[in-house]
């Protein structure tokens, strides 16, 4: 077995990191890539809707095997922590080599060689990697993936996606509205929510909220700027944030005629948008809660904890119109039920784009391989076959079984 990683190792990834929050970004190199991918230094929730309980406590264990902490067992909302998951991901490492797994950094690969409709080999930079099967297993953010797959006619759809802005509140005000009197108690920990409403007939929903945690750059391209959120193991940060999203669908991204990476294209606009409002080097717009829902640009911010530094804007200018009154509409509906949560001065930051792929890679519902190539086998969130960290490890796993099936 070879594992191509487009990045760098898990750990010298922490000083690519480092230069992003001063403007300075690593193509190859970031919170989306490297080893462990998006969910190494984002945060490592470990939530699913994934029915399959067996499966789910698999790759638990697995991951306290490799040294996440042995509650994650047992918590209803387990989480490993930026701080701790490299160390799990070089003990994963270090156990796969020892069975003669070979892995490639900082190779990405930009192509495949097929014979008699069968793929042969992978294309890297300088050379070619012979292989009789191939799991593409990418993450959400692989454009450069995507756009040699298209080209090379292997089949895939648009898919639907989520885009929005990360909200940010003291922790202390999340803590007030889920706790009550008992915020403050030392044996609570910073509280956590998940929100929903409907606007124009598209959910609106908080996704990856984060307890006492960071918001980040997650940026893979020089002029875009894209927002995610992490957490120590700790959650000690003095701010909770959460994704605030409203649904996207394929039809939104342009006609038919655009292709399968129109939703790529939709994703880029709104982050090149957001890096024009921020006034470069990774600076991120946003808004006072209170103004966007006013409808009038910021003149100020308050304190936040994204450190490429903020710019004041008005983020109706980023936003598709659609997307940006539907979270107006979203937020007063949460308002009428927790008025708290409308607080005028917490801050609507943009832009968050990468909730999920915008393509799905077809495969064979049974064999698990695509269609227009043999040997091919699309898998995890970067193919449109999952949605977190668990979940991509549970396809990642019926993929796996199938080739030892048919092997």
């Amino acid at each position: 077995v070879t594992i191509l990683e487009q990045g760098k190792p898990v750990q010298p990834r922490r000083r690519d990191l480092a230069l992003l929050t001063r403007g300075e970004l690593a193509v190859d190199s970031n919170y989306c890539f490297g080893e462990g991918g998006a969910g190494t230094y984002s945060d490592g929730k470990l939530y699913t809707r994934s029915k399959d309980r067996a499966g789910v406590a698999e790759v638990i264990a697995d991951l306290v095997r490799f040294g996440a902490p042995e509650e994650i067992a047992a918590d209803a909302r387990p989480h490993v922590g930026s701080n701790r998951l490299p160390r799990v991901l070089v003990a994963l490492r270090e156990h796969l080599a020892t069975l003669g797994v070979t892995y490639h950094f900082e190779t990405g690969a930009v192509g495949v060689r097929v014979q008699a409709g069968r793929i042969c080999a992978v294309r890297v930079d300088g050379g070619e990697i012979p292989a009789e099967l191939v799991v593409l297993a990418v993450g959400h953010s692989a454009r450069a993936v995507y756009d040699w797959a298209v080209s090379a006619g292997i089949a895939m759809v648009r898919k639907p996606i989520a885009v929005g802005v990360r909200i940010e509140h003291p922790q202390r005000l999340i803590d007030e509205i889920q706790y009550g009197d008992a915020a403050g108690h030392p044996k609570l920990p910073p509280a956590f929510y998940e929100l929903t409403a409907g606007a124009a007939d598209r959910g609106v929903y908080s996704f990856c909220m984060c307890p006492g945690g960071w918001i980040v750059p997650a940026a893979t391209e020089p002029e875009g700027v894209v927002v995610n959120g992490m957490s120590l193991s700790r959650r000690d940060s003095p701010f909770a944030n959460a994704g605030l999203v409203v649904s996207v669908g394929v039809d939104d991204f342009g006609p038919l005629g655009a292709g399968p990476l129109a939703g790529v294209g939709f994703q880029r606009d709104i982050e090149r948008a957001a890096f024009r409002a921020g006034g470069g080097r990774f600076r991120a717009p946003a808004q006072r809660l209170g103004d966007f829902l006013a409808g009038r640009a910021s003149d100020s911010l308050g304190a936040s904890s994204y450190r490429p530094g903020l710019t004041p804007a008005d983020l109706s200018a980023v936003l598709p119109p659609f997307v940006a009154e539907a979270l107006r509409k979203g937020l007063r509906q949460i308002g009428a039920r927790l008025p708290a949560f409308l607080l005028s001065d917490a801050l609507l930051i943009a832009a968050e784009t990468r909730t999920s792929a915008p393509v799905r890679f077809l495969r064979d519902p049974v064999t698990l391989v695509s269609p227009s190539l043999g040997g091919l086998y699309p898998c995890g969130e970067g193919a449109g076959y999952a949605g977190g960290i668990v979940s991509a490890a549970l396809d990642g796993a019926r993929v796996a079984e199938r080739i030892l099936a048919t092997a």
